[in-house]
């Protein structure tokens, strides 16, 4: 099993670069940035984790700024967005980002995607929330075609654009994985769509995760593909839990960090990383 963690980069918090650093030195084989560009004060929505919104939502550093800070600093790492809001982003300019990225770091970006939960954020935006899944499956479609083709195009209902050219493509062929977050009752057949990965957060399903893998990799063989890598995001740091995972086929565990100063991080990432070593 592979374990890496994740942690919203902000303002207030351990440096990307000096973060990653650590996870590497560690033995971690990957490291996750979330992304929200602006909480709207409003707070219409309800945050799915609890009643109140955490600090770090509102206070965090744009994350292919910060993956490319953790990329620079090390070596082996892979850089992740867990996950990128690809319904806030034009597809054009994100395929770019994410192209320059797998560029600079190697061929080690794992590109994390969603469509996130706060309807008023997508709507300053100017999505509609009720359209968002569409949207998001037509932006990974373009921006596909943008990674994979010399002179790429791309007409849809809502993403629709002549032939262009854009360089780099990624290093990671056909593309960077796309990792497919969330866990409603429709992701596991977008996951097979389009993604390359699965990674549900912890707590956030109500059924089984032994059944939701059963799920996926039936959908998989149906669509003629094999069994698809899984990602379980904010896995506890129980070693029976984890053991568990091993078992109903769970390829990485990612643990929570919190965002707080390198004091308080590096001790608790290094009780992560004995865990992590102890099922090596």
């Amino acid at each position: 099993m592979k374990f890496g963690v994740t942690m919203f980069p902000t303002d207030y918090a351990i440096g990307p670069a000096e973060l990653a650093r650590a996870v590497e030195e560690r033995g971690f084989e990957s490291l996750f940035f979330p992304e929200h560009t602006h909480i709207p004060t409003s707070r219409r929505t309800p945050w799915p984790g609890g009643a109140e919104l955490p600090r770090e939502y509102s206070h965090t550093l744009d994350p292919f700024v910060a993956c490319t800070a953790a990329a620079v600093a090390t070596e082996r790492l892979r850089i992740g967005t867990g996950i990128c809001l690809v319904i806030e982003r034009d597809p054009i300019t994100l395929a770019k980002e994410v192209a320059s990225l797998d560029f600079i770091s190697g061929g080690r970006f794992l590109f994390g995607i969603g469509g996130g939960w706060n309807l008023e954020e997508m709507e300053n935006h100017g999505t509609d929330p009720d359209r968002r899944w569409k949207l998001l499956r037509e932006r990974v479609q373009a921006m596909k075609a943008i990674w994979t083709e010399d002179e790429a195009e791309f007409h849809g209902r809502f993403v629709d654009f002549d032939p262009v050219w854009s360089w780099p493509k990624p290093v990671q062929k056909p593309h960077p994985p796309i990792v497919v977050g969330g866990s409603g009752p429709h992701t596991l057949q977008r996951v097979v769509e389009y993604g390359d990965g699965w990674m549900p957060i912890l707590g956030r399903d109500q059924a089984p995760l032994s059944e939701r893998i059963a799920e996926l990799n039936r959908l998989a063989a149906e669509a003629g593909r094999g069994d698809i890598p899984v990602s379980v995001y904010g896995a506890p740091t129980r070693p029976q839990v984890i053991g568990h995972y091993a078992e109903i086929g769970v390829e990485r565990c990612v643990f929570f960090l919190p965002p707080a100063p390198a004091a308080e991080v590096l001790p608790l990432l290094d009780r992560h990383a004995e865990l992590a070593k102890s099922f090596a």
